[in-house]
């Protein structure tokens, strides 16, 4: 079962963010149908989203993230909110590429090096905050780390995975560590090391080690402490006839007119889950 949890090692001198998002990632394949590298693709977005989402406040608030590079997959789009309710889609969602010479999924190759990681935070303030980052490798998870070390200021790291076979998604899921500014030179050592030599995060959770013990394996903190739990991740889309047709009010008069005038009726549908809103002759009419 997908889930979040949040620890304190070396005595509350790193921050720690576990999350499984297996079956989050699943239902984006179904609902896009994704091929395998866009599905890792997009499956490290959507646990990267539902990651920072983790981090929000406000009942409203929303995080956005956009990866544009310069690979076939075009734009990942990525949205969480508070409590972890995240969707997302792809340009190209059946880009096929060839492996890379280890075997593993080419994701670096299909999002492309060249190119820019968005990061939107609307958090109830006049404007959303922006940052950005250009792209390092592509995979993602560096993509992540370069944002916070250049954006932030932080000095975090970030692990994404998620791990395909025939079938679909058998595991997915990512953490996000953060050193506090105490933390010691020998601590931040042990802690690197810890993660150079940690299996990757899909497979730890294909071998079903709990959050718990991918927390205390990535750190090396027997006695880390556990902090409260929070929503559990989803994959759910918030869309809506309603917000349908203010999408359609906001393309101006001209080109409803235009639209009555040679189609008679309207179709709509979602990005993020695909889902088809029709609108008739006078509904369009009502609108104008």
């Amino acid at each position: 079962m997908d889930e979040i949890q949040k620890f304190l090692a070396y005595n509350g001198k790193i921050n720690i963010t576990c999350i499984s998002t297996t079956k989050l990632v699943e239902n984006a394949r179904k609902i896009h149908d994704l091929s395998p590298v866009v599905t890792a693709a997009l499956g490290r977005c959507l646990t990267m989203g539902a990651l920072m989402g983790s981090n929000l406040k406000g009942e409203e608030d929303v995080v956005t993230l956009q990866i544009k590079g310069n690979g076939p997959i075009g734009t990942i789009t990525v949205t969480s909110d508070s409590k972890l309710r995240t969707r997302g889609y792809v340009t190209n969602p059946n880009v096929d590429i060839p492996l890379r010479k280890d075997g593993k999924l080419n994701v670096g190759e299909a999002v492309g090096k060249d190119g820019f990681l968005y990061v939107i935070r609307d958090i109830g303030l006049k404007e959303p905050y922006v940052g950005m980052s250009k792209l390092v490798t592509g995979e993602i998870a560096e993509d992540f780390t370069n944002y916070y070390f250049i954006s932030e200021q932080k000095n975090t790291a970030v692990a994404l995975g998620v791990l395909i076979n025939k079938n679909g998604v058998k595991s997915a899921g990512g953490f996000i560590v953060s050193a506090m500014p105490d933390a010691t030179e020998d601590e931040l050592f042990i802690l690197e090391n810890r993660m150079r030599e940690a299996k990757p995060i899909s497979q730890m959770l294909d071998e079903n080690m709990s959050l718990l013990e991918i927390a205390k394996d990535i750190t090396g903190d027997i006695n880390i402490k556990v902090l409260e739990k929070k929503e559990k991740p989803v994959y759910e889309c918030n869309c809506s006839k309603e917000k349908m047709e203010k999408a359609l009010i906001s393309i101006g008069k001209e080109e409803l007119k235009k639209i009555l005038q040679e189609d008679k009726k309207a179709e709509i549908v979602c990005n993020f889950c695909n889902k088809k809103y029709e609108f008739s002759k006078e509904e369009l009419e009502n609108m104008l």
